[in-house]
């Protein structure tokens, strides 16, 4: 036509957080891949102790890696307790058994996808320190070249990690930032068609005010002797009819836009459905061929209703201009007793269309206008690659008779 308050570092790190790993972006199928991955890495590294002792604390510390999946603070103390623990109560022989610096860079990496900054490089001085500790105090780690590269590994591992979450969080605030962008622009695109809505039916409620006032005013001319009373009754409607017109100008005033199109454009009559052959008319003028199909007799509407239909037609019509440029067009009308019928539809496009620049308000004031008057529209594709409108529109309002 989408902030918890800050806590302590340490409260960070003995506190678990129940959460899973956040999701990556991969394919549906692949979306489980780096779980698989952190999984098969913890099978090999758990296979590389040289006897049943020390591949048995090969696979408990190669799990720490399944555990930070969901829980990596936790498994972050339980792999630095057994970085601890693993070269004091069964020191490795072989260099290949050092598993505890690529197994802590591991957890490290896991832990900064999931804690702010301060946290995983809290964790990953912490790491580091008991590395440099261990090597002090004479243990087997490996030589100095193995702890200087340990260590590089955690400072690369939380960097990382801390880069990755901070674009995940970014994309999360893209994301929520677009969808309140969008209810905005929704919201304000609803009210800016109530507001031309409501300035066009001034015209209508103005007219019947007027109305009102002149027969009031003429009323006690038109029969001989009126007594007092209905003299008094008359003027009184009068008054209150000219008081609703000034307050009518007023609230005009406020809705009133500052655009040129407006200030100059107010004075004309509103449309009506008398005026849709002159509306066909120029439409055919611009290249498309448009029908109209009317069931039913053709009477005089109320104004709002008339109105109302004009412009649901005619921004069907300039939808189907814009949009599908030498497609075929029907306007279709059936008047039934107490309702109006309407349907806009057209064919596929016959050529490309132009592009639209902007964003149109077409079916949020087409919707807007029906649910004014109580009635109903559905908007849609044709199973032939064309587009309908079609609409409801009461012709009649009910009055309440008394108490039930």
């Amino acid at each position: 036509m989408s902030r918890p308050a800050p806590r302590h570092v340490g409260a960070d790190l003995l506190t678990p957080r129940p959460q899973p790993l956040p999701p990556l972006v991969w394919p549906p199928r692949l979306r489980w891949l780096p779980h698989v991955a952190v999984v098969l890495g913890a099978l090999a590294l758990a296979a590389t102790g040289a006897d049943p002792v020390a591949r048995l604390l090969a696979v408990a510390h190669a799990g720490t890696l399944v555990v930070a999946l969901r829980r990596p603070v936790v498994a972050w103390w339980l792999a630095t307790a057994l970085a601890v623990v693993i070269p004091v109560a069964h020191p490795p022989t072989h260099d290949n058994e050092l598993w505890t610096w690529p197994v802590q860079a591991g957890v490290l990496l896991l832990l900064a996808l999931r804690n702010r900054p301060a946290v995983s490089v809290t964790a990953a001085c912490v790491s580091a320190l008991c590395g440099v500790s261990l090597k002090l105090a004479g243990l087997p780690v490996g030589s100095w070249a193995l702890v200087a590269v340990g260590c590089g590994w955690f400072a690369l591992a939380v960097l990382i990690g801390a880069v990755r979450r901070g674009r995940r969080e970014d994309r999360a605030r893209l994301i929520e930032q677009t969808a309140a962008t969008a209810h905005e622009r929704a919201l304000r695109t609803v009210l800016e068609e109530r507001a031309r809505i409501a300035r066009e039916l001034h015209d209508v409620v103005a007219h019947h005010m007027s109305v009102v006032s002149i027969k009031a005013d003429a009323a006690p001319y038109r029969v001989t002797d009126p007594p007092p009373e209905l003299v008094a009754e008359l003027v009184a409607i009068r008054a209150v009819a000219l008081d609703g017109l000034t307050e009518l100008r007023r609230l005009l005033g406020v809705l009133r836009a500052d655009g040129p199109e407006e200030r100059f454009g107010g004075t004309a009559p509103q449309p009506s459905l008398e005026r849709l052959d002159a509306l066909l008319d120029t439409v055919r003028s611009a290249g498309l061929t448009v029908g109209l199909v009317v069931d039913g007799p053709r009477r005089p509407l109320p104004p709002g209703v008339g109105l109302s239909a004009y412009r649901i037609v005619q921004e069907a019509l300039s939808n189907t201009l814009r949009h599908a440029p030498g497609a075929q067009s029907v306007v279709e009308l059936a008047y039934r007793p107490a309702a109006l019928g309407l349907r806009v539809a057209n064919g596929p496009a016959a050529q490309e269309a132009p592009p639209s620049p902007g964003s149109g308000h077409g079916l949020t004031g087409m919707r807007e206008r029906a649910a004014m008057l109580g009635g109903d529209l559905a908007a849609g594709p044709t199973s032939d690659g064309g587009y309908e409108v079609t609409a409801v529109l009461p012709t009649t309002t009910p009055h309440e008779d008394g108490p039930a």
